[in-house]
């Protein structure tokens, strides 16, 4: 019997995948070599069970300078000025080591920022778990926030915003999505090896154990309850290195001295080795011997695909190198030439004087398996057509009250005041509005950027729910005065091996295709993590959309805060009042999600979009806030806490709690000058959108007409109820 034969399957290879491999080497193929194809061909790394249904997105259009396929999308804002936007997941290293896994999340997002050339100038982060007050899932809590804050504010880059949201499909599956936006501040880099004869340069830390396995074993299975034992899979971050990293590698770019560039994450130097020289149709030799290690007896296959954080991988010219080596000594960074690109088109590796594997690059990368699984629609969605019969709360003010106190609602304020937000002064709104609002250094360009997913919309109907979540994302961009351009997105599901996940999946991209060609904000690339169960039950298909919006003005900016007493208080947008499936408050009665989720008109969010754009230029608009979770009531809420004003509104008669607490999309509610009414009403039927007066901002209670409760009693409920909630009773 081989030896391939009684490992792969531990490696995470199929039986038909080891005769794959025979095949393309037309032999055995060694332990190392089976090591790297296992990380290669791992779900993680191949997207072998995406690939195919990832081609239907959109990722032309004329902001897009790079799309899919690189470190990270990038886009232009405006003439001469370039973005980098990307979102990555770490949901299983973080559910075994919530600090560590959290962490070397942002510094993963980070490096491939990095590797675009781009300086990373902004951090958001998209957090799902248990429900709070559970010891394990507050555990969690602490220690992912923990990992994020330590890690973004120690290399300094702001945590500008995000979203924490709660649910039992996530207590035992955290996900942790985090997105970052870089500015090209010289020429684009790319992650191609071209010109044999160049020379292969390991920039960063040292190679340790850490991570071993981490895309094979870790991130493209399930767990059990043996998850605990996959501690050594989980990477550990050092982010004082992550910072020397980023300004040794900026300064290389500078000084226009590489060739080509990438970042270490999944699959080690196994990766950007064999994804480089695919690309650009050439071949390396990577000797194993010349890898500095910080431990002692580690095998070649150990070093190839080792996930030992903070290290890039640069091709350059021989006549280069010198210069190169030296602006990282000045660093205090250790830099050591690995390899050469050679014109064979085979990753050779050499340990030894020894060559023990040999492989066509493209084996490694383009033709890797491409998988078609079974998809099947689940007969439980049957019973949500009908959609979902609530009663009228008998006591409205105590159920709005409720509805505050909601994990998904209450103000994260514990968990953004943890996170170093203004660090570099660019930030001008931060964590608690809808967008964050970032002005690009040195310029007086400004861009806003969100994530959003509505997780509990996905799992009673994954083609609506995605659809949803990219107008979501897009409405509170737009709320900020910004225009939608672009989506990054981070596609968490269950395993792709059961049927009804490829359904989820297939139906979730087919929703984001629909929505993005609508909106025309095309996507420039993100990430899909499978396997997020536990046990054999899986998450709900959770898509986060990062969405990314360019500002005109920074003058133009909106925030959700009222402003002024007697300005107008309006509603632009058509409510539906039985739009409460899968809504905040149909959710309070626990239990799995039920009912119907609202149905999408893009051409009533495009021209919500539209207006808000052009009430913000025409400067008719002193708040702005998009409608989602909890619907009106909630909106309201949070611009007057927002502004420390409360207001006045009347209802159309009959059930008014329908109209507060309905969930319908292509909403917001805004705020003006009494005299800039009659301006925003002419524009709102120019462009076709529905505009309701509803009352005016003032006074020291939200009055809702059918009822009222004091604004410094519903501010301290909404403030406080997550913290409290929490068993770490960290306040």
């Amino acid at each position: 019997m081989s030896l391939a034969s009684t490992l792969h399957r531990e490696l995470g290879l199929t039986d038909d995948e080891l005769a794959g491999i025979r095949a393309r080497l037309e032999r055995e193929p060694t332990f190392t070599e089976l090591a790297m194809f296992s990380v290669m061909w791992s779900e993680h790394c191949s997207y072998k069970s995406s690939r195919l249904h990832l081609a239907n997105l959109p990722t032309e259009g004329e902001h897009v300078v790079v799309g899919p396929g690189e470190g990270a999308g990038v886009v232009e804002v405006a003439p001469g000025v370039k973005v980098a936007w990307k979102i990555e997941s770490h949901n299983h290293p973080s559910f075994v080591e919530p600090g560590n896994g959290a962490a070397t999340g942002v510094g993963g997002i980070v490096r491939d920022i990095l590797s675009m050339g781009a300086r990373p100038i902004a951090l958001m982060d998209s957090l799902r778990f248990g429900r709070p007050g559970r010891e394990r899932t507050d555990y969690l809590v602490e220690g992912v926030v923990d990992g994020i804050s330590s890690y973004g504010n120690a290399i300094g880059v702001p945590t500008v915003g995000g979203e924490t949201i709660f649910d039992d499909c996530y207590a035992h599956n955290p996900l942790v999505n985090v997105a970052c936006l870089g500015v090209v501040e010289q020429a684009l880099q790319h992650g191609r090896a071209e010109g044999p004869g160049n020379v292969l340069v390991l920039i960063g830390s040292s190679t340790g154990r850490d991570g071993i396995g981490g895309a094979s074993v870790l991130a493209s299975a399930g767990f059990g309850v043996e998850a605990a034992d996959k501690r050594p899979s989980v990477q550990v971050g050092d982010p004082l290195t992550e910072k020397l990293v980023i300004e040794a590698c900026l300064e290389l770019v500078r000084a226009d001295l590489l060739a080509g560039f990438q970042d270490l994450g999944a699959g080690g130097i196994c990766c950007p080795a064999s994804e480089m020289t695919s690309k650009a149709g050439t071949g390396a030799v990577i000797d194993v011997d010349r890898v500095p290690r910080r431990e002692p007896g580690m095998a070649p296959f150990e070093v190839m695909i080792s996930e030992s954080q903070e290290r890039m991988l640069a091709v350059v010219e021989p006549s280069k190198l010198d210069p190169v080596l030296a602006v990282c000594h000045r660093w205090e960074l250790g830099a050591e030439v690995i390899g050469e690109v050679t014109a064979t088109g085979r990753l050779q590796v050499v340990s030894g004087g020894e060559v023990v594997a040999d492989i066509p690059s493209t084996s490694l990368t383009d033709d890797a398996p491409i998988l078609d699984r079974p998809q099947e629609r689940p007969q439980s969605l049957d019973g949500f057509e009908a959609g979902t019969a609530l009663d009228a709360p008998v006591d409205p003010a105590a159920t709005f009250l409720t509805l505050l106190s909601q994990p998904d609602i209450a103000s994260k304020r514990w968990v953004w005041e943890q996170y170093d937000y203004m660090i570099g002064l660019g930030t001008l709104q931060g964590p608690g509005a809808d967008a964050a609002v970032i002005r690009l250094p040195d310029s007086a360009v400004a861009v806003a950027i969100t994530v959003d997913g509505p997780g509990r919309f996905c799992r009673l109907d994954p083609y609506e729910g995605a659809r949803l979540a990219v107008a979501e994302a897009a409405r509170n961009v737009a709320c900020t005065g910004a225009r939608p351009v672009a989506v990054t997105n981070c596609l968490n599901f269950g395993s792709p091996e059961e049927s009804v996940v490829m359904w989820q999946f297939t139906e979730v991209v087919r929703g984001i295709a629909d929505a993005c060609r609508g909106l025309g904000a095309p996507v420039t690339g993100g990430n899909v993590s499978f396997y997020n169960e536990t046990e054999g039950r899986p998450i709900h298909p959770t898509p986060v959309i990062g969405m990314l919006g360019v500002l005109d003005s920074l003058q133009a900016q909106v925030g959700i805060g009222f402003r002024a007493e007697g300005d107008a208080i309006l509603l632009l947008g058509a409510t539906d009042g039985f739009d409460l499936g899968g809504s905040e408050l149909a959710a309070m009665g626990g239990g799995e999600p039920s009912g119907r989720p609202p149905r999408l008109d893009l051409a009533a969010e495009r021209s919500l979009h539209g207006l808000l754009g052009r009430a913000s230029t025409e400067h008719l608009l002193r708040s702005a806030h998009d409608l989602s979770s909890g619907g009106l009531a909630v909106a309201l809420a949070e611009a007057a806490f927002g502004g420390h004003l409360g207001f006045t509104v009347e209802l159309p008669p009959g059930e008014s709690w329908r109209t507060l607490f309905s969930e319908s999309p292509s909403r917001a509610v805004v705020s003006c000058a009494p005299g800039r009414v009659a301006r925003l009403a002419l524009a709102a039927r120019e462009l076709g959108v529905p505009l309701t007066m509803l009352g005016e901002v003032g006074g020291e209670d939200l009055d809702f007409g059918d009822f009222a409760v004091a604004l410094v009693a519903a501010r301290s409920r909404w403030d406080s109820a997550f913290a409290e909630s929490l068993s770490l009773k960290v306040v």
